[in-house]
């Protein structure tokens, strides 16, 4: 048996079926495409679903793929053993309806025993109880020995989930060895020891589970294998876990020489380098796909993976950041098999970066607030930290219980593991119930499931407003109905259209379906899957029933709203890549009649002097009227031609091209118009951040600019009448002599007002009481500030001079309280403490505050305490004094 290293591995599998006539398609994307069931793809086969429920037609009835994927229900579980991991790839080899058992058992042999030369008396069978027809070909036409086959039960050897779709399993063992197993006399297959190593599914799904539990035969059974890349690897390797494979363990010889540690030297230092490891792989993987770092989704998923290898580096007493030269690292492993990681190298950097330091910022709060908490414990006496303390460091500041424990117990403190494992699992049950069951693959929607029997509905809206068509489904309340009437809402669903279905971040049209019986107002257009649209519509009036001939008319000026948006995007991209740099990808858009969304990677706000730089390049290729031109080409052509395509974004063989001039070429299935000029005029309304590394832009175009155009010069006229000026133009000059006029009166105000607050002092000490041999003073000051506050302050305390005074001063203005005590060196040293005063004092005012011995303030909330604060104020004072 050959070593052979990991990209060989894929290459020769992908190839052996090649050869079998399967089409070798790309990894899909991590992030699922129009499937709400799933975060992030999970298996092999999750990409293919439509293509065994017949809601799409494969590219071809035989399909191979090494597939990315990440599963992530243990992420704690993953550096603690060997076994577990978040990122994998899946080897598979399907047939939609073509090749069934025999040539899915027999390739499967032939790969690994003539290919990669495993030895027969290493190998073992698996097979469904009752699956004769398996046990019949796996020894009569294969050739493998009977005694080499195990039947074992539904739960090993039979795949389903749920209705839909689903049959007997026969799964292909590896024996490592009796030095690998538990050394138990009836160590066998099935033994949870590392002696027979399962790895290669397949899936005869040969039947459609009803809903009564009723197995039904499919009348064109599919075949779905699944095979762990990394698992095979490990065997053809010899080696004892994944992450000593080759390419991973380049990876942690990496993270061994940067941490200066020696892997398998000590368990605890192990476990930080497989979470680093395994975690970098799983993150340079998921941003390439489009997944950006936030604190929901996959986006969540993301975050946190990034943040926990960032922390087991520092248990690793790494000091500087590391992330990105680990990911340099993974993308030169594996740039062959998956370009996009070479050609997204920097992005992917760039966001790992930006994450990273945003970490070891929280993690630095996260430690002020530790060691906080450690000096209250050791005040306080106790001996224990509080389960939800504990908890709130790991979900806040990302602080891993284990650090929180090493760092408890370096101050002889111990960590309530119990009430923190109760918080865990609170929120793990809060985020489940939030993000819904996404345990099954979710076949099926239902309507999904009453389209699929209909004919494709062909769209010709783009050189078309209208059509004349057939009415062939319509679904009202979740059920397919035969009529509808005047007053009704429904989906109707037609042979043809020129309804563009909202997609591709493009809203969906609105306009009319008419007949001679019905009018119907479309409201919405939404695309379900391929080939199938759906008109959501209110009868105005008539009935509609299926089979009536009807006239489709796209409402134009809504469709050339929303085109002149829509091909805008285009023009924005292209000045925002050549003004920002090429590190700008699209990470998400959304155009209807009204307006534009564009949000994009960058990790800085743009500055006044980029964004009209952008807007003078996208104005400048609307006036240069550049011609609009939309072709169908092979992607391959596409690529080679320099045409965009959406990051992340997954492509079949044929893709449409919007070309505007020499400017701009990208993939798009959008509405365009013909011309740029079309578009009138851009103008960037607002930029903002929505997430780290990405950017928002909304902008107007046509007549929603020449709207917005005129709102803002009638909001600059009404304005320059109030300032009472002739010429708009001169409103900064005008609004900057009055700001100037008004900050100097409010200065002129405010030394008034503390000349007043200081001539008042001695009415102010009259009043004064001595409490214990202490001076106090409490006055109100009404239409005060804070500033007058502290002048009045001053001027006590200097009247008082030597004399241990203290006193405690209320402001009012426009509805604030303001508390503010101060006191003499002498009163201080008499116990006085003016921070544990005003902390008192404010909260019987429904505020709060604080501050030194000498001098504190803070704010109250309701003015009829104010009485009973100054006498709570006289009560601290006569305890505080010592004596």
């Amino acid at each position: 048996m050959e070593k052979l290293g990991l990209n060989q591995i894929r290459e020769e599998y992908l190839k052996f079926f090649e050869s079998k006539g399967h089409l070798k398609m790309k990894s899909f994307s991590l992030v699922p495409n129009n499937d709400p069931s799933l975060l992030l793809i999970n298996a092999g086969m999750a990409p293919l679903k439509k293509f065994f429920t017949g809601e799409e037609v494969p590219p071809r009835t035989r399909v191979t793929t090494c597939q990315k994927c990440i599963r992530t229900p243990d992420i704690e579980n993953v550096g603690k053993t060997a076994r577990h991991g978040t990122f994998f790839e899946m080897l598979g080899n399907f047939s939609f309806g073509d090749y069934f058992k025999e040539e899915a058992t027999q390739w499967a042999w032939e790969f690994i025993t003539k290919v990669m030369k495993m030895p027969v008396d290493k190998l073992w069978v698996t097979i469904y109880l009752d699956d004769d027809e398996a046990f019949d070909i796996w020894t009569k036409k294969v050739g493998v020995a009977p005694d080499r086959i195990v039947r074992m039960g539904k739960e090993d050897n039979f795949w389903e989930i749920g209705q839909g779709p689903c049959g007997p399993c026969s799964e292909i063992y590896f024996d490592r060895g009796e030095e690998c197993g538990c050394g138990k006399p009836d160590c066998k297959i099935g033994c949870d020891c590392d002696r027979f190593v399962e790895f290669w599914n397949l899936v005869f799904t040969q039947f459609d589970k009803d809903e009564n539990g009723n197995y039904n035969k499919l009348a064109k059974p599919n075949i779905d294998t699944g095979m762990g890349l990394e698992r095979l690897a490990v065997i053809m390797q010899d080696v004892n876990n994944l992450f000593e494979v080759d390419t991973i363990r380049s990876i942690l010889d990496t993270v061994c020489k940067i941490s200066n540690k020696k892997y398998g030297e000590n368990a605890k230092d192990d476990v930080s380098i497989r979470v680093i490891t395994d975690h970098i792989r799983s993150t340079t993987f998921m941003i390439s796909d489009g997944v950006i770092p936030s604190n929901e989704g996959r986006g969540y998923v993301l975050r946190r993976l990034l943040r926990r290898a960032a922390r087991h580096g520092k248990l690793l007493g790494i000091k500087d950041m590391f992330l990105t030269d680990l990911a340099d690292v993974v993308i030169s492993q594996s740039k062959d098999a998956y370009s996009e990681l070479y050609e997204n190298q920097e992005y992917i950097k760039k966001i790992i970066s930006v994450e990273e330091k945003k970490f070891y910022k929280t993690i630095d709060s996260g430690m002020l607030l530790l060691n906080d908490i450690i000096s209250s414990m050791k005040e306080k006496n106790i001996t224990t930290l509080d389960g939800e303390t504990a908890f709130k460091l790991h979900d806040t500041y990302g602080f891993p219980l284990d650090l929180t424990k090493e760092i408890m117990s370096e101050n002889s403190f111990d960590v309530d593991e119990e009430t923190y494992k109760k918080e865990m699992k609170k929120q793990r049950e809060q985020s489940q119930n939030a993000r819904g069951d996404t345990s099954t693959l979710g076949w099926e929607s239902d309507i999904a499931k009453m389209l699929k029997e209909l004919d494709n509905c062909e769209f010709i809206g783009y050189d078309n407003l209208s059509c004349d068509a057939k009415i062939i489904a319509i679904i009202k309340d979740g059920e397919k109905v035969s009529e509808l009437v005047a007053g009704e809402e429904a989906i109707v669903i037609t042979d043809k259209t020129v309804f563009y279905g909202e997609s591709g971040g493009q809203a969906g049209d609105i306009g009319t379906i008419i007949s001679e019986k019905c009018e119907l107002s479309v409201v919405n257009t939404v695309k379900y899957s391929e080939g199938k649209i759906g008109h959501s519509v209110k009868a105005e009036k008539g009935i509609i029933s299926v089979g009536d001939n009807v006239k489709l008319t796209v409402d134009k000026e809504t469709r050339m709203s929303t085109a002149r948006n829509h091909s805008a995007t285009h023009l924005l991209q292209k000045a925002l890549k050549t003004v920002l740099g090429d590190h700008v990808n699209q990470a998400g858009s959304f155009v209807s009649s009204d307006r534009l969304r564009f949000d994009f990677s960058h990790f800085e706000a743009m500055t006044d002097e980029e964004i009209c730089k952008v807007e003078e390049l996208v104005n400048k290729a609307i006036l240069d009227s550049m011609d609009i031109d939309c072709k169908l080409m092979n992607i391959e052509e596409a690529k080679k031609s320099g045409a965009m395509a959406l990051f992340g974004e997954k492509y079949g063989e044929t893709v449409r091209v919007v070309s505007m001039g020499d400017f701009s070429k990208e993939f798009c299935g959008g509405t365009h118009l013909k011309n740029t000029a079309q578009v009138g005029f851009f103008k960037i309304l607002s930029e903002s951040g929505v997430a780290a590394g990405v950017r928002r832009i909304e902008a107007a175009t046509g007549v929603n600019f020449l709207k917005f155009f005129n709102e803002n010069i009638k909001v600059l006229n009404d304005t320059a009448r109030i300032f009472k000026i002739n010429n708009p133009f001169d409103l900064p000059e005008k609004a900057t002599a009055l700001f100037n006029e008004n900050k100097e009166n409010k200065q002129m105000i405010e030394s008034l007002q503390q000349k007043l607050s200081k001539g008042a002092v001695s009415d102010i000490m009259d009043n004064s009481q001595v409490v214990k041999g202490v001076k106090v003073i409490v006055a109100k000051q009404e239409n005060v500030n804070v500033n007058s506050l502290r002048s009045l302050s001053d001027a006590i305390k200097e009247n008082a001079k030597d004399e241990p005074c203290v006193a405690v001063l209320c402001g009012v203005e426009d509805g604030r309280i303001m508390f503010l005590s101060s006191a003499t060196k002498s009163a201080v040293s008499l116990g006085i403490h003016c921070g544990m005063i005003i902390k008192e004092v404010t909260a019987v005012a429904g505020g709060s505050g604080g501050g030194k011995p000498d001098m504190a303030q803070g704010g109250g909330k309701d003015p009829a305490k104010i009485d009973d604060a100054f006498n709570k104020a006289l009560e601290i004072v006569e305890n505080q004094v010592k004596g």
